[in-house]
């Protein structure tokens, strides 16, 4: 899992050797630097490319970064030194120390206001926590990192490449805590967005993670061929790197797949590689990990003198890390941070407590006031009372009057808005309505039959009929199902608009949807596959919206996408590959929303119906011909935009949403 290093976040795309090149010329910049605040930055850089390549020196150096900041009161270089030593001690498997920096680090950033700091911190003990097979614990501060980063961006300027870059590692640290959950689907998901943007803004330290928790994916959904790929490309990605952590996972993720084809003689070669090359870096639960798979391997090869050796060598390792010491000091560490957190939402309580007692004080001494000047106004104004009781009955009386008429004007508009509504229900819901009626005309004819066919003794007969009239009641029963939902959708489609409006991110939310609807068809068919395509404006303004209302248009327009591609899906040719594109982008103060898939697409003729409310292309039963109409209320009506349809028949539609940024 990958660690976040604030304002560094520096990606070595350059190679090992021009890595090497870099460190050896901050070290030598550092013994010519006389300036005490130049040698903090100096050590700030050689923190970063110390990190993975040497711990040790990471923690050498970070001390005196941290001495540097403390003698000039600089609490951002503080929090960053703590952060890089909680790093570098969690690597060398020093969890009790990794995990007291990280707290330390966390209170300096806080003490600040820094955000973006926070936000490292969370990912940091999450990872912290996954480290030590604590994926539930881990995940809880992974997702509280996503959750107040994502609230940040939307009030701050477009993401630069850091803000990327804590994104990409965001949801790559999340991807691999639903991967250790053996939940492979989310895992997927958050790789997947993790190496776009890697190769997107070009993160190459991202991609050695990446190719490997991927591999690990196709391993788990038994793609041996793709998940070895895989694996290569994270082996020579990190050599190129000198990412010896990473390499030494990826020899490890291929040693367990050879194991698991039986390839025992690969198995352990690669183990042996993953161990060497761990041992080599300090990292001692990597080198756990790998003697505890060459302790298994020789043990079911009979190999007793090679399983006994890499038995010892775990046990030596896991005591080095578990020990009864450690695993105290981890856990005193843990309970005061909790019994920390407690203590200051009491004391942010009890000052809530003491504000609101100062309110109602406050409150009791403006309503005493306030009765005192009422009650002296009122001796010298005894006759000015009676005219104003005068008046106020004449008030009261025309605002009878005006509430009268509202609500004979709002029933007024009920009853239009019913009008409009009247025809289309009619039309729709008369099918249903058809053949409940002539199955329970022909269900009461075949009682009689059974009435007597029953008195002459006839039991096969009597059975046969009974069978029709099961047959009849479960007509009856989905016809009166089908008119329901189109009651209940005639119900909802008169609810539009009851949200308050707030500001929303587009890209979040439709991506959101986008995802809903395709898992949402999936889940009822199991066999249906769509290529997702979205291009979003990373640099798209948030609008003014209800975001449940443009949540149930975007929903509409992509149920609607996927039907298309699958319906045709069933029709076209192999070479056939069903697609749904999403676009977003900024116009002249809107934001433009388009949706394109490559279905059977909407003829001309029905272009213009297909906005009206119970007007449907689908199958009786399928639709009930409100989703667009209600789309159109929500764009239109309730948000001042406008959504059109541009279609060629047997190519596909594209739905373009226009909604105004305020």
């Amino acid at each position: 899992m990958k660690k976040l290093i604030l304002v560094l976040l520096l990606f070595m795309a350059a190679g090992a050797a021009a890595q090497r090149k870099k460190i050896d010329s901050l070290r030598s910049l550092l013994g010519r630097t006389s300036s005490d605040t130049a040698k903090l930055t100096v050590l700030k850089q050689l923190n970063f490319y110390y990190y993975l390549v040497n711990p040790d020196s990471c923690i050498y150096y970070s001390q005196q970064a941290y001495e540097l900041s403390i003698k000039y009161n600089r609490v951002a270089d503080k929090a960053h030194a703590l952060n890089s030593l909680a790093n570098a001690y969690t690597v060398i498997g020093d969890y009790a120390r990794g995990l007291a920096f990280y707290f330390s680090a966390m209170r300096a950033y806080q003490s600040i206001g820094s955000t973006p700091g926070v936000v490292t911190e969370y990912n940091n003990l999450g990872v912290s926590y996954v480290d030590r097979l604590d994926y539930k614990g881990g995940l809880i501060y992974l997702i509280r990192a996503q959750k107040i980063w994502s609230k940040y961006l939307l009030s701050h300027r477009p993401a630069d490449y850091t803000e990327k870059t804590q994104r990409a590692v965001l949801n790559l640290n999340i991807g691999e805590c639903y991967l250790d959950l053996k939940e492979i689907d989310s895992a997927d998901h958050y790789l997947q967005l993790t190496y776009s943007e890697a190769i997107r803004s070009n993160f190459a330290d991202l991609l050695p993670n990446t190719e490997r928790d991927l591999g690990e994916v196709e391993a788990a959904r038994g793609n041996k061929v793709k998940a070895l790929g895989l694996y290569k490309k994270a082996i020579a990605l990190a050599k190129a790197a000198e990412d010896n952590q990473n390499l030494s996972i990826a020899y490890l993720s291929t040693s367990r797949l050879f194991h698991k084809y039986g390839q025992q003689d690969s198995a352990e070669y690669f183990a042996q590689q993953a161990l060497q090359t761990a041992q080599a870096g300090n990292y001692q639960q990597d080198a756990l990990n790998a003697g505890k798979a060459l302790y298994t391997y020789y043990d079911e090869d009979r190999n007793l003198p090679e399983a006994y050796k890499y038995f010892k060598l775990t046990t030596a390792a896991k005591d080095s890390i578990y020990s009864q010491d450690k695993l105290k000091q981890l856990l005193s560490i843990d309970f005061e941070e909790k019994q920390r957190q407690r203590e200051i939402a009491e004391a942010q309580e009890r000052y809530r407590e003491k504000i609101r007692v100062y309110i109602l004080i406050a409150g009791l001494v403006v309503l005493l006031l306030f009765v005192f000047i009422f009650w002296r106004t009122s001796r010298h104004r005894k006759n000015a009372n009676i005219l104003l009781q005068q008046q106020k009955q004449e008030i009261e009386n025309t605002l009878s009057k005006l509430q009268t008429t509202q609500a004979q004007l709002v029933q007024s508009a009920k009853m239009a808005s019913l009008g409009e509504l009247t025809a289309g229900i009619a039309h729709e819901i008369q099918n249903p309505l058809n053949f409940v009626n002539n199955f329970s005309e022909v269900s009461t004819e075949l009682l009689a039959e059974l009435k007597q066919e029953a008195k002459a003794g006839h039991t096969e007969d009597v059975i046969e009929i009974a069978d029709g009239l099961t047959q009849n009641l479960e007509k009856i029963t989905h016809h009166g199902k089908r008119a329901d939902a189109i009651v209940k959708g005639m119900l909802q489609h008169s609810q539009t608009g009851s949200g308050a409006k707030e500001l929303i991110n587009i890209n979040v939310l439709a991506d959101e949807y986008l995802r809903l609807a395709y898992h949402g068809l999936r889940a009822k068919n199991k066999n249906f596959q769509a290529g997702l395509i979205t291009h979003y404006d990373e640099n798209l303004t948030a609008i003014n919206a209800i975001p449940q209302d443009i949540g149930r248009v975007l929903l509409n327009l992509f149920n609607n996408a996927f039907y298309a591609v699958n319906q045709k899906t069933e029709t076209a040719g192999s070479d056939y590959q069903p697609e749904v594109a999403v676009t977003t982008s900024n116009t002249d103060g809107q934001v433009f929303i388009t949706v394109k898939d490559n279905g059977n697409g909407i003829p001309d003729s029905l272009k213009e119906k297909i906005m009206q409310p119970f007007f449907t292309t689908k199958p009786t039963g399928e639709g009930t011909g409100l989703g667009l109409s209600l789309s159109y209320d929500i764009v239109v009506k309730g948000h001042g935009g406008s959504i059109d349809v541009d279609s060629v028949e047997n190519e596909g539609a594209t739905f373009i949403v226009r909604l105004p940024v305020t």
